[in-house]
Formats: structure tokens, sequence, C-alpha cells
């Protein structure tokens, strides 16, 4: 019963996914724990401590991905014709430490995740991120109109 509500919540939540603003984030948060949930199958107990790990850790992981690497690839693609070798090696080094960044926190999360779930669950968050984004984007493309071909 709890996977089919589940279900029927991440079915009716993705056609208005990709509504505006901060409206939009939350709904496509909305999802993915909706997913998580219903993919780790958390005793109530595991639930009450894992989420506000992963939630920290998400939290952590959108700064880094959508500010501090946004940002760069940004500086980088902007400025890709001027760059100098010293300016291009110095946004390379910030690309790197941010991914490293990101690297380290899905560690870090792994080893709090440890004292709360099993290592088979760890593994199956991982798949499950995997296929929330998957579905994720299957929903971008469905949405997206089809260019003209001639």
């Amino acid at each position: 019963m709890k996977k089919i509500i589940i279900t029927l919540l991440f079915a009716s939540l993705t056609l208005t996914a990709f509504s505006q603003g901060k409206e939009k984030k939350e709904r496509i948060r909305a999802l993915k724990v909706a997913h998580i949930t219903e993919k780790l199958d958390l005793s109530e107990k595991e639930a009450q401590q894992f989420w506000p790990i992963y939630n920290a850790y998400d939290d952590n992981v959108s700064k880094l991905r959508h500010k501090d690497i946004k940002n760069i690839r940004k500086e980088i693609k902007e400025n890709f014709e001027t760059l100098t070798d010293e300016k291009a090696q110095e946004l390379l080094n910030k690309l790197f430490k941010a991914e490293n960044s990101l690297h380290n926190e899905r560690i870090k999360l792994a080893n709090k995740l440890k004292t709360i779930i099993s290592p088979k669950k760890i593994l199956l968050l991982q798949i499950a991120e995997e296929s929330f984004k998957r579905k994720l984007f299957d929903q971008f493309k469905k949405r997206r109109p089809e260019p003209k071909r001639d």
C-alpha cells in the first residue's frame, strides 16, 4: 500500500515538477524524497535518523553543484576565447577542487549512514538517486517540444 501511495504521489507531482522558481525545487525535492523512501524501504527508526543526515548532505551537494561548479563553468564558457594558460589552470584547479568536494561529501555521507542503515541500503541509495535523475530527465525530455525536421 505504501509503495502504491508513493508511486501515485511521484506520478502526480511529476506533472507539475517543472513549474517556476522555488516551488519547482520544492516539488522536485518532494519527488526525490518519495522515490528514495520507496526504494530504501526504511524502518521508522532508520528514517528518523537517515533523513536529517541525508538532507544536510543534499543541501551541501546542491550548493556545490549549483553555486560553485556552475559559476566555474560559467566563467570558463564566458571567457574561454581570452583565457591565458595561467587563468585556465586556475579555473581547472577550482573545478577539480569542487568536484573533489562532491566526492568527499559522498564519502562522508556513506560513513555516517553506516551506523544507521546496512551497506546494502547505502548502495541502494546510490541506485535510487541515479534512477531518480533518470526519471526526472525523461520527464524533462517529454515536456520539451521536439525540433522540427525538414
